[in-house]
């Protein structure tokens, strides 16, 4: 579930850690590792080394140590919560792993085990990975947003989740994006006006920005990284409100499936 806001919010609170060294990794979950191609040998590389910063690209973060680059994407459930003290207790359910800094402790955990773990052991390898994602939402500038959708004769609803297209984006944030600027998730992406677009990206920005000053959406098992819920969710308008009255004109919110997903929106004001 975390999108961008919620990994941006996650990257804010994990900044504390920046300029200190990795003590130990604690493995919980070995098989985890290696259903991502990490062996438990490799990960322990990590230890000694300094964390110098952490950098996000869409829903990715990741931390950049001294000599490699950790990644996460914490897929629907996956989490990472900063503790004083060393080792987590037991009541901490679903560990995988813990990064033992000098007086904190980082704990990665992850219910339903869809998240992901990448280990870079050079700039070009991470820099090609890097490469395959789209430009990020919160990074891109108009003209490149234009150009993105331009081409794209699929809804824009399948085109705001296709993270080769746009990245950062989920299900909460297209719905809740594509009604405030009025259009119909099932639209072609690349019939989409000049003005359209305009409204569309500073929507997008508007949203992303809001989400992140609140903290992200918890909806279900999202918490930040000191184990906050995030406040979004109040401000929702459409996302799982089928039935529920619009708050515009106060029509019946529909659901439909979109690329997959269940899609909320009002089909009297996003025509």
């Amino acid at each position: 579930m975390p999108e961008l806001p919620e990994v941006e919010t996650i990257k804010s609170d994990l900044s504390i850690l920046i300029g200190s060294p990795l003590k130990a990794i604690i493995i919980y979950d070995k098989a985890y590792l290696e259903r991502n191609g990490i062996t438990p040998k490799e990960l322990k590389k990590l230890e000694g080394q300094k964390l110098l910063q952490l950098s996000r690209k869409g829903k990715y973060l990741f931390f950049h140590f001294s000599r490699h680059i950790l990644g996460f994407h914490l897929g629907l459930t996956g989490s990472l919560i900063l503790r004083a003290g060393g080792n987590p207790p037991d009541k901490f359910k679903h560990k995988v792993l813990s990064l033992n800094f000098l007086d904190m402790s980082l704990l990665f955990s992850d219910m339903r085990k869809f998240g992901r773990l990448f280990l870079f052991d050079e700039e070009k390898s991470f820099q090609n990975f890097l490469f395959d994602i789209g430009p990020d939402a919160l990074e891109i500038e108009l003209p490149q947003f234009k150009e993105a959708l331009r081409s794209i004769r699929k809804p824009i609803k399948s085109a705001f989740l296709d993270q080769k297209v746009i990245s950062g984006i989920g299900n909460i944030y297209a719905d809740e994006i594509l009604f405030r600027a009025g259009i119909n998730p099932l639209r072609s992406a690349g019939s989409l006006s000049e003005e359209e677009l305009q409204k569309l990206y500073q929507t997008m920005k508007e949203v992303l920005r809001l989400a992140i000053q609140l903290r992200g959406s918890t909806i279900k098992d999202y918490v930040d990284g000191l184990g906050r819920a995030g406040m979004f969710q109040t401000e929702h308008l459409v996302y799982q409100k089928y039935g529920k009255p619009c708050p515009r004109c106060g029509e019946p919110i529909e659901k439909i499936k979109v690329a997959g997903r269940t899609t909320s929106y009002c089909p009297q004001c996003q025509r």
